[in-house]
């Protein structure tokens, strides 16, 4: 099984990331962050996570989008400003089939989420420092085992929100 922690939003605040790869970054097998960091990709918070640009980031040479491959899934990372994510899934969703990406990690609008359109997964982690919709500073993880997908939201300090823990069926294009 491989294990996906996916963090967005953490605008500045460099004590939780510190935090959250404290509890995890031994456990998973890649970090990604999904903008608006406002850190320098040197800073030693964010150096073990991969990460894009988000529209508040100014001062890091983070690309605005990246494409992992992990256990055979096709993972599209980017912030979301740059496909209007507060309005609709509609841009995304065509990158997404554009990349043959199985999986789509976002941030940007700060609303925790998780959906299935058609055959690719849309998450958004929300934020650990200024979460919207939700009061919890949330983020997550993602458990990749064959054609299955187990998504786990944890609130930063308070551990797991079991009651918010996902299942999805994958059909992996790689």
């Amino acid at each position: 099984m491989t294990k996906v922690l996916i963090v967005s939003d953490s605008h500045g605040s460099t004590e939780v990331l510190e935090g959250i790869e404290k509890l995890h970054g031994n456990d998973v097998d890649l970090m990604i962050h999904c903008g608006d960091s406002e850190l320098s990709e040197s800073n030693a918070a964010i150096v073990n996570f991969r990460s894009v640009k988000g529209n508040c980031d100014f001062y890091g040479n983070f690309p605005d989008d990246e494409t992992h491959v992990v256990n055979g899934v096709k993972i599209f990372v980017t912030h979301g400003h740059l496909y209007s994510v507060k309005s609709t899934l509609v841009n995304l969703y065509y990158k997404a089939k554009e990349l043959q990406a199985d999986i789509v990690c976002f941030g940007h609008s700060h609303l925790l989420g998780a959906e299935m359109v058609d055959d690719v997964l849309f998450i958004n982690p929300g934020s650990i420092r200024l979460p919207r919709g939700r009061n919890e500073k949330s983020y997550a993880i993602l458990e990749l085992e064959n054609e299955k997908a187990i998504l786990r939201i944890y609130d930063y300090g308070n551990g797991e929100m079991a009651d918010l823990r996902q299942e999805f069926s994958l059909h992996k294009t790689s």
